[in-house]
């Protein structure tokens, strides 16, 4: 009797591709989580003038609704990186949106200030599930040429987010109370979450990997030694730290004189997120053009552009200061993540996860510093901060290049 003839093993499966229904399904279901991630996150950013009237609380004490949530993201998320390494990273995602969204409807019932902030810090915990997972998932699930462009369309995704959270927040505020305004966000989130669960593909690339803490430290430490990763977290820290300054006091100033603009007008000047939704979204075409270091040159240089330009009295040059800040800093942050991921080799989400770490550390640092300094020292204090920072990423950035021209030298030698 012949022997069976020995049957080659099945390819694996293509990744996906731009143009290809899977690669759509995808990057749509990620956009509509990442609406939900920075509407949800930065929900009471620009209430904190409705919250300090009407919780009868100082501007410091509101900031805190804004600095809990991403200091608690920034603990949890290397933690649920590790849960996305068992169950994967569709599942994370899935499940700590849902719990976001469900913390989003208790929001409202908050009887005080502590409860709200308690509240707002377990959000952060769920959220933390969401943006080093789906980073994760389209590096395993997409083309590596296509990497870049996705993310960079997860972070436009963050962009409409913060642009209608806030607007939505601002003008419902305005109409009906602080109470409703976060009930107004929390539904958006809830036609975000149908959205992803109707869309988002399977994974046909996640293996499950190890758990064991021993197996999670080591990864870790191998991540924190690569001097290319730590450079990319400290970027990252220090994109997020200007933002969440200069937005998370915005509408303090814009409130005061010479604007004394009322609180549906303060979120509508969030439509300048829109812009960020572009430059992250030309991310991908800019490094194409520029190199990664030479898109991140121009990413610092135009948000200290827009903070130069945002001491004006004038309202338009503050709105066109806004702008050019906010496509600098979507640019960057989305080069900057993408770098992480395809910089590391191994333990991806683990890499993800700690410049996500870094990212809303620099965000709650970024959003009480910044009222620190506006209280010390009015807009050009906290112009300042952020034109430290920027001074600081651009001599990272100039550091790598000078080390790549000297390793390239050593190696045509």
């Amino acid at each position: 009797m012949p022997a069976d003839p020995i049957t080659a093993p099945a390819p694996p499966p293509a990744k996906l591709a731009p143009g290809g229904p899977g690669y759509r399904r995808m990057t749509l279901a990620l956009f509509a989580a990442g609406v939900a991630t920075f509407a949800l996150l930065f929900s009471t950013q620009a209430l904190l003038p409705a919250l300090t009237t009407g919780l009868d609380v100082s501007a410091g004490a509101a900031s805190w609704t804004v600095s809990a949530p991403t200091l608690a993201l920034a603990l949890a998320v290397l933690p649920l990186s590790l849960v996305s390494e068992r169950i994967g990273r569709r599942a994370t995602l899935s499940y700590a949106l849902t719990a976001a969204v469900a913390l989003a409807l208790l929001l409202p019932l908050a009887p005080d200030l502590p409860s709200l902030i308690a509240l707002r810090a377990l959000q952060g915990v769920a959220i933390a599930g969401i943006p080093a997972s789906a980073i994760a998932f389209i590096s395993e699930e997409v083309e590596a040429r296509a990497v870049i462009g996705a993310i960079g369309l997860f972070v436009a995704g963050n962009s409409i987010g913060g642009m209608s959270g806030r607007i939505l927040t601002g003008w419902s505020a305005q109409l009906w109370g602080w109470r409703a305004s976060l009930l107004a966000v929390a539904l958006l989130a809830v036609l975000c979450a149908a959205l992803y669960r109707a869309l988002i593909p399977r994974a046909r690339h996640f293996r499950a990997g190890p758990v064991a803490a021993r197996e999670l430290a080591a990864t870790v430490r191998g991540h924190l030694a690569d001097g290319l990763l730590c450079r990319l977290y400290a970027i990252g820290a220090l994109f997020m730290a200007v933002f969440g300054a200069v937005y998370t006091v915005l509408g303090l100033r814009l409130a005061g004189e010479p604007f004394g603009l009322s609180q549906g007008l303060i979120g509508s000047i969030f439509v300048v997120y829109l812009v960020g939704t572009l430059s992250s979204a030309a991310a991908g075409r800019l490094v194409d053009r520029l190199g990664r270091r030479g898109t991140l040159y121009a990413a610092a240089l135009t948000t200290a552009a827009g903070l130069l330009l945002s001491l004006s009295g004038s309202l338009y040059a503050v709105l066109a200061g806004l702008v050019l800040l906010t496509a600098g800093f979507f640019a960057g942050h989305a080069v900057a993540s993408a770098s992480v991921s395809r910089t590391a080799t191994t333990g991806r989400a683990q890499a993800t996860a700690l410049y996500q770490v870094a990212y809303y550390a620099g965000g709650s640092a970024g959003a009480t510093l910044g009222a620190v300094a506006y209280h010390a020292g009015g807009w050009a204090a906290v112009v300042a901060f952020g034109l430290a920072a920027l001074v600081a990423i651009a001599g990272i950035t100039l550091y790598a290049t000078r080390k790549a021209r000297a390793a390239a030298l050593a190696l045509a030698a």
